[in-house]
């Protein structure tokens, strides 16, 4: 599981919002469950570490808050317009039992085995991604989608992907 400190802020002003992001961190809010929006802010290279890595918005991440943990999933990032940086991030509270949308990769395997691509056919991607909806504790890390027997003019729909139980998806 990944983990962040995160810092308690208290600013009322776009001043002290810039001071956050001067000194190297980045202002952030947690919101969603019973709590009450929580306004924190986050070291930017840490951060920017964890969004290169890859499916930043489909992985759970603990952020350690002045000693308490919480776990969160990040939402949405915004970017300053001309340097690309991460100016502002949301995060989402997670709530055991609670069904979330949310992306998750889809990964194909098995390349080599598959009789259409042997015989020169190509696969073709339609989405790398699929909006499930599931319990926060159940999100998948991706979809595995096994090519092994497919043949040249063959689909694979989402309904004879395998999913996890109650995980459902919002391709219909």
């Amino acid at each position: 599981m990944n983990s962040i400190e995160a810092n308690i802020r208290d600013n009322t002003t776009k001043g002290q919002l810039n001071a956050i992001r001067n000194s190297g961190n980045v202002p952030a809010i947690i919101y969603g469950g019973k709590d009450v929006n929580q306004k924190i802010s986050i070291s930017k290279k840490l951060l920017k570490t964890f969004i290169e890595k890859g499916n930043f918005f489909s992985n759970i991440i603990t952020l350690n808050v002045d000693g308490s943990n919480q776990n969160v999933l990040p939402r949405e990032i915004k970017y300053h317009i001309l340097t690309d940086e991460p100016i502002h991030v949301d995060f989402l509270r997670v709530v055991p039992g609670v069904k979330i949308k949310i992306e998750i990769p889809v990964n194909f395997i098995n390349h080599d085995k598959s009789p259409g691509l042997k015989k020169g056919g190509v696969l073709n991607i339609v989405r790398r991604k699929i909006e499930l909806k599931c319990q926060a504790e159940n999100i998948p890390e991706n979809i595995e989608v096994d090519v092994a027997g497919w043949d040249m003019g063959e689909s694979i729909r989402i309904s004879s992907v395998g999913l996890t139980q109650n995980t459902e998806s919002t391709i219909t």
